[in-house]
């Protein structure tokens, strides 16, 4: 009777510190995906953004410009 109940015990120690590990090792996880893809995505979708603004400001400066100097 006792051994059953220290095996239990012992079962469901190790069951509550795998659950435990596993939480902490998902949040390491989510933490790299943030900073390893998430971040980096969203700086690059921002500066292509950026840089079509540029190109299309450039592209109405010049007809703006055209457009004054050919009255």
């Amino acid at each position: 009777m006792w051994i059953k109940l220290a095996v239990v015990g012992a079962t469901a120690y190790l069951v509550a510190m795998a659950r435990t590990a596993l939480t902490v090792l998902g949040i390491i996880l989510a933490v790299w995906l943030v900073f390893g893809f998430v971040i980096p995505a969203l700086f690059a979708t921002l500066k292509f953004l950026f840089v079509i603004a540029v190109i299309a400001f450039l592209v109405v400066a010049a007809i703006t410009v055209v457009g004054k100097l050919s009255r």
